[in-house]
């Protein structure tokens, strides 16, 4: 039996977890599946990026969004 798989992929990145968390809840309230990925150092929090994903069916709609969100500031 064969599963279908979602291909996440990754449509916003930044060093800062509070911006990631505002995106990744703008994305959730337009009904976008996706996902927060810390990659941060455990340590040092500085280094590494914090990635949103969402299924690569929703990337052209989720990039679009958030084009419009930055033009909109």
């Amino acid at each position: 039996m064969s599963q279908d798989k979602i291909k996440w992929v990754c449509v916003f990145k930044s060093n800062s977890r509070f911006e990631a968390e505002a995106v990744q809840g703008n994305l959730e309230s337009s009904d976008i599946p996706c996902v927060l990925i810390n990659k941060q150092d455990s340590s040092y929090l500085s280094f590494g990026y914090v990635e949103i994903h969402v299924p690569d069916s929703y990337q052209v709609i989720a990039e679009n969004l958030l084009n419009d969100s930055i033009q909109q500031n």
